[in-house]
């Protein structure tokens, strides 16, 4: 691979983390304390999205570690507009959900290989195997981070297994959709994708939204 297409390999990623980025801020609208009800499992689909495009899109565990670092850049650039510490639960605690969601996906597509990887069927047991170790991972949040996983309500269960299936499910669809999307990128990245305006724009529409 040549130096031209490492650097518009980089900006695809650039982009898909920055946009990745905005989704989790919006859908975490009021950075609460806990993820409300299903909120939590809604973001780990769409976190495995834009991570199952990153993939798609270079097949490198750097550019899959450099997209989930640019989103958990996001949300500390979101806390600070609302004036949060970067070690609340309501920050810290969804960028280690992050960091799972993307480890966990690289374990189980690695495992599977690229000739399974490749595959429809293999594409949606990396979603699903993917989402369930981040979910059952989750709860160790509170000896990272201090902060201890939300339970649901009226129960001594985590959240994030308490509403897990859905996430599961919800992922089976998600990882197989941003592989396919990751790899119609490819088609246009050197024409059509602009990363630092992408980046700007992700910036811009998040200042604007803690605005309203």
């Amino acid at each position: 691979m040549n130096e031209g297409t490492i650097v518009k390999r980089t900006g695809t990623i650039i982009a898909l983390g920055a946009v990745s980025g905005l989704a989790e801020c919006a859908m975490g609208a009021g950075l609460q304390a806990c993820a409300k009800s299903i909120s939590g499992s809604l973001m780990t689909g769409v976190a495995l999205f834009f991570i199952a495009a990153a993939w798609a899109a270079s097949k490198k565990a750097l550019d899959v570690a450099l997209l989930v670092g640019i989103a958990v850049l996001f949300k500390m650039f979101d806390a600070a507009l609302l004036g949060l510490p970067l070690g609340s639960g309501a920050v810290a605690n969804p960028a280690f959900a992050f960091i799972l969601e993307g480890a966990g996906f690289l374990a189980v597509a690695v495992l599977l290989g690229r000739s399974r990887g490749g595959r429809t069927s293999g594409r949606i047991m990396i979603g699903g195997a993917g989402a369930f170790l981040a979910v059952a991972a989750f709860p160790l949040v509170g000896i990272v981070t201090g902060n201890a996983a939300c339970l649901a309500a009226g129960t001594t269960i985590p959240l994030a297994w308490y509403y897990g299936p859905m996430a599961i499910a919800l992922s089976l669809l998600t990882v197989p959709l941003g592989m396919m999307f990751g790899e119609r990128v490819l088609a246009f990245e050197s024409r059509t994708l602009v990363p630092s305006l992408t980046l700007a724009l992700s910036l811009a529409l998040m200042i604007v939204f803690r605005s309203l």
